[in-house]
């Protein structure tokens, strides 16, 4: 595991047991608590999520365990927030044994399930959207043939074009968001088609 360029932004991620403990439900609803509000108590995040303290304060544990929050200064000593450690991560290398793998793609299940649990929200909402928003969003498809290395030249690409906004307004930085800004969501799943026999 290390983190890239800055701490706080980019950590690669390549130990199996650091991947499955990001991938549950409750940890990845905390760790976007933390970016969407910064830095926050156990009891803040257990009312913000609808679960009790002590659920909470485990999976803040947890996640902690694997460097994925830390505690945060407080107002006093009596306040104990968290806060996260990194604001993006990439499991790309973990591909590279069969624990990773596997690792890798039950939290990339898990996260594309969210993701379409999301846009199943957006499209509730988004007819009442000012259009700058409705007509920026949902889901584009394309196909088209390339060669592997043309793939990896896109991908790196459009992580580039994005990159720049996290680097410019970190998401756990509310001083960098711009007025009217809203948070935006971005899953990009990529697959290959199998060759035909």
């Amino acid at each position: 595991m290390s983190l890239e360029n800055e701490p706080r932004r980019m950590r690669l991620l390549d130990d199996p047991l650091a991947i499955r403990a990001m991938a549950h439900p409750v940890r990845l609803d905390l760790q976007g608590l933390l970016g969407r509000e910064g830095p926050m108590t156990a009891a803040d995040a257990a009312r913000r999520l609808g679960i009790s303290q002590a659920l909470a304060s485990h999976h803040l544990r947890q996640l902690a365990k694997y460097d994925f929050v830390e505690p945060a200064p407080g107002k006093d000593n009596r306040e104990r927030p968290w806060r996260l450690v990194s604001t993006s991560q990439s499991w790309r290398e973990a591909a590279q044994t069969p624990e990773g793998a596997a690792a890798a793609d039950i939290l990339e299940q898990l996260l594309a399930e969210r993701a379409l649990e999301s846009l199943s929200k957006w499209q509730q909402q988004r007819p009442a959207e000012d259009p700058i928003w409705r007509d920026h969003s949902g889901i584009g498809q394309s196909g088209v043939y390339l060669t592997g290395e043309e793939l990896a030249e896109l991908v790196e690409q459009i992580n580039a074009l994005v990159q720049r906004y996290i680097d410019e307004r970190p998401i756990d930085d509310k001083s960098t968001r711009p007025a009217e800004s809203r948070h935006v969501s971005i899953t990009q799943i990529v697959t290959i088609t199998p060759d035909e026999e």
